[in-house]
């Protein structure tokens, strides 16, 4: 449904920008890059207006299909967007050059000098791809969260830089006041819907909270949980396996947010989340002072027991991973037969393990702890089938660092799982 919509919509606009197209137009020099400019411009920008909405925090398309999978129908659709208005960029300084019968950059100064707006549409520009350089993969894994999490923020301002140019120098706007209505207001819709649901929602929702850190407690070696205190909690309607984008109001941390699952359910006025001190804010966590301000969005996610269809649920967990594990397990319905797997490195990094057992034995389920490195213990389909020896027949839960996750969801498909039927999802960045 939501691809159809997109899809719609940018038939809509590439049509908007044939529009103004004619014989004439193509045939005059420079006529063709112009055009293959004006309709690049539309298709990209388009592009890039759906990739802020899918990360928008629509609640109604979070509790759908969860922001991981909005996370990579993002990085899906950028290299069509980002490319699009590369496209523009080039064909548009060709296009004019050819016209003009000067060099291409002789024609980007131009622009810059005469042109209003243009020098404002390339600072944009620059910012767009140093936010599109920085997702690429092997990028991503160079770059702290933080400085990616920064770089970002300036796709906004981009996009904020780039809009007046196009009102004022595009053919297709020039004496179309309502086409430019309703450009303007696709554009200032959007902008709306963004300030709305990523600034106003959360700052309305934070006053009633009132949130501040209660205590920090080491769980396992490099691992906290925080402890956060706060009113109404109970109006959260959070569920186990869910998590929230926190932010820290101390000196160092109030500028930028992480998410962190829950790792029990709350108990008001208490809520807890468990962290690895991997990265700067993650480490600076173990410094905080009770009394520290905290901001939270969310709850996001469709990690929880609502996956769930059948009666007997394995739940596996490794690293940090294991803290939503543990949050499911006790949201789970008395009547669900539960197998929790916990696989670690070394027995001092498994987190919870005794909460966890506790739950476990409560309702009569089973727990296992897979314990040792790579090579000396196996962790696959044959232990997956030695432990539950039904697991064809579980819902299964995972979570955990990537990699854990994805040979896991690939040994559980090869026994015999349906597809529907394993539930995983992704929070790196």
């Amino acid at each position: 449904m939501l691809e159809a919509i997109c899809g719609i919509g940018f038939g809509a606009v590439v049509a908007l920008a044939l529009t103004v197209e004619s014989r004439a137009t193509l045939d005059s020099t420079g006529g063709w890059a112009q055009a293959l400019g004006r309709i690049s411009s539309f298709s990209g920008s388009y592009l890039m207006l759906v990739m802020v909405v899918l990360m928008a925090r629509l609640p109604w398309l979070e509790r759908t299909v969860g922001q991981d999978t909005l996370v990579r129908w993002h990085r899906k659709v950028a290299p069509y967007a980002v490319s699009l208005i590369s496209l523009h960029v080039v064909s548009v300084i060709l296009g004019y050059s050819q016209m003009l019968k000067t060099n291409f950059f002789q024609m980007l100064w131009n622009f810059w000098v005469n042109y209003p707006d243009m020098l404002a549409a390339s600072v944009g520009y620059v910012l767009l791809l140093m936010a599109a350089f920085t997702s690429i993969r092997i990028a991503r894994r160079k770059i702290r969260y933080e400085t990616w999490w920064i770089v970002h923020l300036y796709t906004y301002v981009g996009l904020s830089l780039a809009f007046m140019h196009q009102i004022r120098t595009g053919v297709m706007f020039i004496g179309h006041p309502h086409t430019i209505e309703v450009w303007t207001t696709l554009w200032v819709g959007v902008a709306a819907l963004i300030v709305a649901l990523r600034v106003g929602v959360p700052l309305v929702r934070n006053q009633q909270y009132q949130l501040r850190v209660a205590s920090v407690t080491e769980e396992a070696p490099n691992v906290y949980s925080l402890t956060v205190t706060g009113k109404n909690i109970q109006k959260m309607s959070v569920s186990g396996g869910q998590f929230f984008q926190w932010r820290f109001l101390s000196r160092d941390l109030w500028w930028h947010s992480h998410p962190y699952s829950l790792s029990a359910l709350p108990r008001p006025p208490f809520l807890r989340v468990t962290v690895k001190g991997v990265g700067d804010q993650s480490s600076a966590v173990a410094k905080l002072t009770p009394g520290t301000r905290v901001f939270v969005e969310g709850p996001y996610g469709v990690f929880t027991h609502h996956a769930s269809s059948r009666d007997e649920v394995a739940l596996i967990g490794a690293g940090v991973g294991i803290t939503p594990i543990r949050a499911i397990l006790e949201d789970l319905s008395p009547r669900v037969s539960v197998t929790v797997i916990i696989r670690a490195t070394h027995a001092e990094d498994i987190v919870h393990g005794e909460e966890m057992k506790s739950l476990v034995a409560a309702r009569e389920g089973h727990y296992y702890e897979v314990v040792g490195t790579r090579d000396d213990v196996r962790f696959d389909e044959t232990t997956l089938e030695h432990l539950v020896p039904n697991l064809a027949h579980n819902d299964i839960f995972v979570c955990g660092p990537q990699g854990f996750t994805d040979m896991v969801v690939d040994a559980t498909r090869r026994l015999g799982v349906p597809h529907e039927h394993v539930h995983h999802e992704s929070f790196t960045f």
